[in-house]
């Protein structure tokens, strides 16, 4: 979905008059600039989120193009011990749960650089990463993890099914957020996906950010924010069935989300999922509703001002930063640069915030 005028949802295609938060501008996240470019014009994009009145999709407009965002990463998964643990105790449930094995394939979409599927490969469990970084995927190849550099969408999705078989398992980790054509991307999965398998993917909870005040978690790589009711919409529109769902702690709340073939009953539908989907509708997000929506507003507007420096978004992971490269915004310059002007680099007043303060929270939710 490109940006226009009249904003469409990048799912059902209507419409997009009603505005989930309005942030202001912002430069792209996960990129960084050389001390040489400090004194250089940075784009700002605006970062102004928008919830669908038809399906209830929270989503962003599409900016910076993913080729612009993914293609030279700046995250490497394997460099938080929490994630690859978490990616290890995954790998043990699904390996049982599932029954996979040596003549089962398992695929997974953003595989980063193989923090993951490396637990699979311990076990002697066929694997293929699908990552749109080069550069993160040479680290996932020298680590002994195969993997593909490209894009998943349903045309890639038939070709890589062509040329290595379907997958008994296809998984994604924070990656259904981060598509902009979030229809041709489930597609892809379901032509990945073999008659009798299970996509996992797990993403941050709409509920949770809303809940928790989370509005520091709305950047440029994350395109769509997902409640469970949406996600299985849109699975149930590519022919896909959710018949799990778990939550979890990670990303400030997150969601594990189970899917299989419409046509493949032998996975029957759990009663996590009718207990979720009901709850959310109880809380409202099939709906509009002004009173609540309204509430959310007010509490975003007094945490954004106690909290302005929350926007930054600069995480404390350790990071493969090269000396002498700063975040875009012009903040705080890696402890490993050396150069003068890097050192001296200052942390300016990010413009989101003063578009808030000025406004006060206004622009959540209106027509």
């Amino acid at each position: 979905m490109s940006a226009q005028l009249q904003p469409t949802c990048r799912f059902c295609g209507h419409g997009l008059n009603t505005t989930f938060v309005d942030l202001g501008m912002s430069p792209p996240c996960q990129s960084h600039i050389t001390s040489e470019q400090l004194q250089h014009m940075e784009p700002f994009y605006p970062l102004h989120a928008w919830v669908c009145s038809s399906c209830y999709l929270v989503q962003l407009q599409e900016f910076v193009a993913p080729d612009n965002i993914f293609t030279e990463y700046a995250y490497f998964s394997s460099y938080a011990a929490s994630w690859v643990e978490h990616a290890r105790r995954y790998t043990q449930m699904a390996t049982q749960r599932f029954g996979l094995n040596r003549k089962t394939l398992v695929m997974e979409i953003a595989s980063n650089d193989g923090y993951l599927l490396q637990h699979f490969v311990a076990a002697d469990i066929p694997v293929l990463g699908v990552e749109p970084a080069a550069n993160v995927a040479k680290a996932a190849i020298e680590r002994g993890v195969p993997t593909t550099v490209q894009f998943l969408g349903r045309a890639t999705g038939q070709a890589i099914a062509r040329e290595h078989g379907q997958a008994k398992l296809v998984l994604g980790n924070n990656v259904l957020a981060h598509v902009p054509d979030i229809n041709d991307f489930v597609q892809g999965m379901r032509e990945l996906l073999a008659a009798d398998g299970v996509i996992t993917m797990e993403f941050p909870h709409l509920q949770r950010l809303m809940e928790g005040n989370q509005f520091d978690t709305i950047y440029h790589e994350h395109f769509s924010y997902l409640s469970f009711s949406t996600v299985e919409q849109i699975f149930a529109t590519h022919g896909l069935v959710l018949f799990d769902v778990e939550e979890l702690p990670t990303h400030g709340g997150s969601l594990r989300i189970f899917a299989r073939h419409a046509r493949h009953t032998a996975q029957q539908v759990l009663d996590s999922v009718h207990a979720l989907r009901q709850r959310e509708l109880e809380l409202g997000y099939r709906s509009l509703d002004r009173r609540r929506w309204r509430a959310w507003q007010r509490q975003h507007a007094a945490q954004l001002l106690r909290h302005p420096q929350r926007l930054s978004r600069l995480h404390g992971r350790r990071q493969p930063l090269q000396a002498g490269q700063v975040h875009t915004g012009h903040a705080h310059p890696h402890p490993g640069a050396r150069s003068t002007a890097t050192r001296k680099a200052r942390l300016r007043a990010d413009p989101a915030v003063e578009h808030q303060r000025r406004n006060h929270g206004a622009g959540v939710l209106h027509p």
